[in-house]
């Protein structure tokens, strides 16, 4: 049951919880979402070992999730404006939790990559609801503050589902992540039941199905593209026709949605400085975080020794310094403009990777310590600043495509991310191990190049051979995060100047 409040000119829907009510449920629901990105990575040391997964299978089982969720969380979000955000929403869970609960029984690396595909989707039809619901329920004085609470959780929801992973492995096996995570699901369908209203555009136009086929088929080969090229090289035919089949999607869908009437989402508006600028501090800034979490828990587990939970808690400083700073962001805003907020988050947060990237396998948990806590203030000023930018671009009633976008530009940053640093580790630690593995059992010298996890593995086992093993294997690790940091903290650099250039600096308002 749903009431409406008047706010000045328009009418502003709230659950029976009232404002927090809405709050909560929709801050559940994203936590679900973006916890799912980065907490199997806690278990990738596992997956590798007892699923014999390699560097390139690992790096699927994590994206596989998150390239599904890029692709569809625009079309999906479209679908929400037009028959309610609210029961798209909650069917999203309860695809979500019955495809988890189908992964957790996986027995190989080709079904767990297939059932995180589904989670994804379940995904993409959760996300967009979760923004567009606060931003369509909440009146403009309190939007501002509603966003900045929402980019918060979405920073520090990748934490909280990494502690409960870590919690879960301390006991359990890789399965209990997948069980948690259809059970949290269900519970957070519920919460939206109770206490979320429903809101749509009231005003829905024609559903843009090329644009829906454009955007997924450009996504999706990208990412197949990064994944392949590094593992298998740029000049073998299927990842020359993914990077071909990209280019002419993305350019498809620009001149199809300039001749649409109503398209999916509007080329037009990476006219508009604000929403051009908020999109690529967003997909810059994701790119960055869940690239870093994909190799940087390898780094506490498999380098300093910690055990799932105690490397989970290691990243809990990130959270402590994202969500006040997120709360801080629009203070900051008002006070010294949105360009310059934009700029210094992106600077501190490459700052922050690149201390990281210097690091090798005797440096500890306090120099990485010192990088994660740049990175934190990074985070919390260029999530709330970017997701305002684009929210503020458009009308309430495009709020569920500007979430939509929202969402798109993160989670193709994660895919993007993902497949960029696993890709690059990948091929520099393999390029970095020593030529002496010829002179281990053909199975082994497989296992230590599949990944490091099994390096180590096989390390533990190879008697006086082990110690110079795993230290071959560490430094090779710490090539491969060295170069993948550095890849990253480029694009972040290269993005705080275009947006020192091209931003504009005050903010955008909607009506």
């Amino acid at each position: 049951m749903s009431t409406t409040t008047p706010h000045t000119s328009s009418t502003v829907a709230t659950g029976r919880g009232g404002h927090r009510g809405v709050l909560f449920a929709m801050c559940l629901s994203l936590v679900l979402v973006v916890a799912s990105v980065s907490a199997l990575n806690l278990a990738l040391p596992d997956l590798a070992i007892d699923l014999n997964a390699s560097n390139t299978s690992l790096t699927w089982i994590a994206d596989g999730y998150t390239v599904a969720l890029a692709a569809l969380v625009l079309p999906l979000g479209a679908i929400g404006d037009r028959i309610g955000r609210r029961r798209v929403l909650i069917a999203g869970n309860i695809v979500f939790g019955a495809a988890a609960l189908a992964a957790s029984f996986a027995s190989d690396t080709t079904t767990l990559i297939i059932w995180r595909v589904v989670m994804g989707v379940g995904a993409a039809m959760i996300m967009p609801g979760t923004l567009s619901t606060i931003t369509a329920a909440f009146p403009p004085a309190q939007r501002t503050k509603g966003v900045a609470t929402w980019s918060g959780f979405a920073a520090a929801g990748a934490i909280i589902g990494m502690l409960a992973a870590g919690a879960l492995l301390e006991q359990f096996t890789w399965k209990s992540i997948f069980v948690t995570s259809a059970a949290a699901a269900v519970v957070s369908a519920v919460a939206a039941l109770l206490l979320a209203p429903e809101t749509k555009d009231h005003h829905p136009k024609r559903f843009d199905l090329s644009g829906a086929l454009c955007t997924a088929l450009a996504i999706g080969t990208l990412v197949y593209a990064i994944i392949e090229g590094n593992e298998r090289g740029w000049s073998e035919p299927e990842v020359i026709g993914a990077l071909v089949v990209t280019v002419l999607a993305f350019t498809a869908y620009a001149i199809l949605g300039l001749r649409h009437d109503h398209p999916l989402l509007d080329p037009h508006l990476f006219g508009i400085r604000g929403f051009r600028a908020g999109a690529i501090t967003i997909l810059v800034q994701f790119m960055a975080v869940f690239g870093f979490f994909f190799v940087g828990l390898q780094y506490l587990q498999l380098i300093l020794g910690y055990s799932p939970l105690k490397a989970a808690v290691a990243l809990i400083p990130v959270a402590v310094v994202v969500l006040p700073t997120s709360q801080a962001t629009p203070h900051l805003v008002r006070r010294i403009g949105m360009k310059a907020v934009m700029v210094v988050g992106l600077v501190l947060l490459g700052s922050g990777l690149f201390v990281i990237s210097r690091l090798d396998t005797g440096s500890g948990y306090v120099p990485f310590l010192g990088g994660l806590i740049l990175c934190g203030f990074g985070i919390g000023l260029t999530g709330s600043v970017g997701t305002s930018a684009i929210t503020g671009s458009l009308s309430r009633n495009q709020q569920g495509v500007a979430s939509a976008m929202n969402d798109t530009t993160r989670e193709v940053g994660s895919a993007i991310g993902i497949a960029l640093m696993g890709s690059i580790f990948g091929s520099h630690y393999r390029s970095s191990l020593p030529d002496s593995l010829g002179q281990l059992p053909p199975d082994a010298a497989e296992a230590v190049r599949h990944s490091a996890a099994g390096g180590l593995h096989v390390a533990d086992q190879a008697g006086h051979q082990g110690p110079a093993l795993a230290a071959a294997v560490k430094n090779a690790f710490m090539d491969g995060l060295s170069a993948s940091l550095i890849a990253v903290t480029l694009v972040v650099m290269a993005a705080a100047l275009g947006c020192l250039l091209r931003a504009p600096k005050t903010p955008p308002t909607s009506d």
